[in-house]
């Protein structure tokens, strides 16, 4: 058993095309279709491939875009703990306008999960017969269960002796942090959500994240800023690290691939400082090129090195 697992209740075929404007009432001619699999675990998995570290991916899948989606995963080497559903696979839609760079992003709602399915579910991570380190949690809830589902996905980990790491938000959020979720990365958005505020500052991110600490168990707060980068915070202290300056193409899967390359170097012991870093690397990589295309290795190398010789002293909490 690798030592991570992803689990993704609401996959994707995500599908991207460019054109050379947009423009209404008239036949657009369109560059070649590409299908990609989708959705916040099965994206991580893919990241982590990226950077030679294997995992399992679980995820309900249906239909012909689900026998799609297993397809794709499998001629990437990912390995795949698949939950048959009635429902068909949902498909998203990205657009990119070539005479502006400016992307259009089409997501389409995702079927319901039905009582049963969702026990299979559990069941499948109560299987592990050699138990992975962690279990990443990302994506959204599809129709039909409620966020307390996460909760006993979460304690049934923490019961395996498994670490979750969780990247969603709204509900399901308060769900996995109640529950006790090692990591969370909300972005500034999700968080000012929780904190009740309509738009934190950054100045305001520690405070926060310390009483979410708190108020719930988890143990880590990372969130991401997009183009500012990240904040890490622990009970003991916070370090900002600033998102290299690049030429951004697309955002689709930067989240993802912020939350790959933080796993990858926890696997492999790295200090926590330097994990955040490979995950700033790794999502500002995936910035760099179209559609919903993750990074390329050596340029998340290029950008983490980098990041590591700019490394100011992290601030303790006061």
């Amino acid at each position: 058993m690798p030592a991570v697992a992803t689990l993704t209740l609401s996959p994707a075929l995500d599908k991207s095309t460019a054109v050379a404007g947009i423009v209404p009432d008239q036949k657009l001619h369109c560059a070649p279709l590409v299908a990609e699999p989708g959705g916040g675990g099965i994206n991580v998995s893919r990241g982590l491939r990226r950077l030679g570290t294997p995992s399992v991916a679980i995820y309900p899948a249906g239909g012909p875009t689900g026998a799609q989606l297993e397809a794709l995963l499998a001629a990437e080497n990912i390995a795949s703990r698949v939950i048959p559903t009635k429902s068909a696979v949902r498909e998203n839609f990205v657009v990119v306008d070539t005479n502006t760079n400016q992307q259009y992003r089409f997501g389409m709602p995702g079927p319901p999960l039905t009582a049963s399915e969702q026990l299979q579910v559990l069941e499948v991570l109560h299987q592990f017969v050699r138990r992975p380190e962690y279990l990443v949690i990302s994506g959204s809830l599809p129709a039909g269960v409620h966020p307390s589902f996460l909760t006993k996905v979460v304690r049934q980990a923490r019961e395996m002796g498994i670490k979750v790491i969780a990247d969603t938000s709204g509900p399901a959020l308060h769900a996995v942090i109640e529950a006790g979720a090692y990591l969370i990365k909300p972005n500034l958005g999700e968080l000012s959500h929780l904190a009740g505020e309509a738009e934190l500052d950054s100045a305001s991110v520690p405070t926060v994240a310390r009483q979410l600490m708190r108020a719930g168990r988890c143990e880590i707060v990372v969130v991401s800023q997009g183009a500012q980068g990240a904040c890490l915070i622990t009970p003991e202290w916070e370090d900002h690290i600033p998102a290299p300056a690049v030429k951004r193409r697309s955002t689709v899967g930067a989240g993802d691939s912020l939350v790959a390359g933080l796993v990858h170097a926890l696997v492999h012991a790295q200090p926590l400082r330097e994990a955040v870093r490979l995950g700033v690397a790794c999502g500002t990589a995936a910035t760099l090129n179209p559609g919903t295309e993750l990074f390329h290795r050596a340029d998340a190398e290029k950008l983490y090195h980098w990041l590591l010789k700019t490394m100011p002293a992290a601030r303790i909490a006061t």
